[in-house]
């Protein structure tokens, strides 16, 4: 389904970064993109997201600034420390573009109108956004093919605490109400996306190459200094990316079970885990009824090869 019309839902920093090149390279039939609070502010993000589309040869794209705060609560600040102070980091692009009026629900909800049972949604950041399309159109899920998120974690720790993957933790109900709507859900979480890597040699490669993809090369020397610890070396784990690549067919996970999924929404140490039922791994995973979340679990090696090679296809 990689030809459908897409809605993408992002909070871009880095890796937001990385995932808006596959999109672009890929050929991804962008409807509209949404931005968030998560990484940085719903504001930034758009502002990075309109830069970065225009750097990729797509300032067509129409850029909605999404909800600034978490449903219940209060954005708290962004990840800094991961992504440099303005999300991509602190590469300074042209600012090309204005985000359009209307809220990224908004966006979402009039995509799902104009393209009713074909609109695909891919979602990288806190879920706010989607779960604010959902009160404002109830029939949301009928009119959605699927959703794909970057998300949680079911089997490994989480990043944020113990349990909790940070998308998830920003906003854990609204990701609840996500799962709990009638759509096909693609849970791409902590279980494969850990072990999605982009090296140093990946990164040198990247820098060769044209305008766009020696920026995100740049951006990525923030990002590795962060994971350098928690990998052992110089490289980064590749989330956002493994996500759409997953929604795109690029990447076919080798075992992704269909198995319900609840998210903490407490404020104690679960907050934002997600509470996925693998009690059926001992059998093979049989179907579930009415059972609509996928849950990738393992994939093959070698994504960060395949990524590289669609970012050196960008201008």
């Amino acid at each position: 389904m990689s030809g459908a019309p897409w809605y993408f839902d992002c909070d871009t920093g880095i890796d937001d970064a990385l995932t808006l090149g596959l999109l672009v390279a890929e050929g991804a039939d962008l409807k509209g993109i949404g931005s968030v609070s998560g990484n940085l502010s719903a504001a930034g993000g758009a502002r990075n997201t309109l830069d970065l589309m225009a750097l990729m040869g797509r300032p067509d794209v129409p850029v909605a600034v999404g909800a600034h705060d978490p449903i219940g609560g209060v954005f708290g600040g962004g990840a800094e420390f991961v992504h440099g102070a303005n999300g991509i980091g602190e590469v300074e692009l042209p600012h090309v573009g204005e985000p359009v009026a209307e809220s990224a629900a908004a966006m979402l909800v009039r995509l799902a109108h104009e393209h009713p049972g074909t609109l695909r949604v891919l979602a990288v950041g806190p879920l706010t956004n989607l779960a604010l399309a959902l009160e404002l159109e109830p029939e949301l899920p009928s009119l959605v093919a699927d959703v794909v998120i970057m998300g949680g974690a079911a089997l490994v720790p989480g990043n944020v605490s113990a349990v909790a993957e940070a998308n998830i933790w920003n906003d854990p109900i609204a990701a609840q109400a996500v799962f709990d709507a009638a759509w096909p859900v693609t849970m791409v979480g902590l279980d494969v996306t850990m072990l999605a890597r982009f090296e140093e040699s990946h990164r040198t490669e990247l820098a060769a190459g044209g305008a766009a993809p020696a920026a995100l090369a740049a951006m990525l020397d923030v990002y590795f200094q962060y994971y350098t610890p928690i990998l052992g070396r110089p490289s980064c784990a590749l989330h956002d990316p493994l996500a759409a690549a997953i929604a795109l067919g690029v990447v076919v996970p080798t075992l992704a079970p269909v198995a319900p999924v609840e998210v903490d929404t407490t404020d104690g140490p679960g907050r934002g885990q997600t509470l996925v039922d693998l009690r059926g791994r001992f059998v093979g995973y049989p179907a579930q009824p009415d059972v609509r979340h996928t849950v990738p679990l393992e994939i093959a090696e070698g994504f960060g090869d395949r990524l590289l090679e669609s970012l050196l296809r960008l201008p």
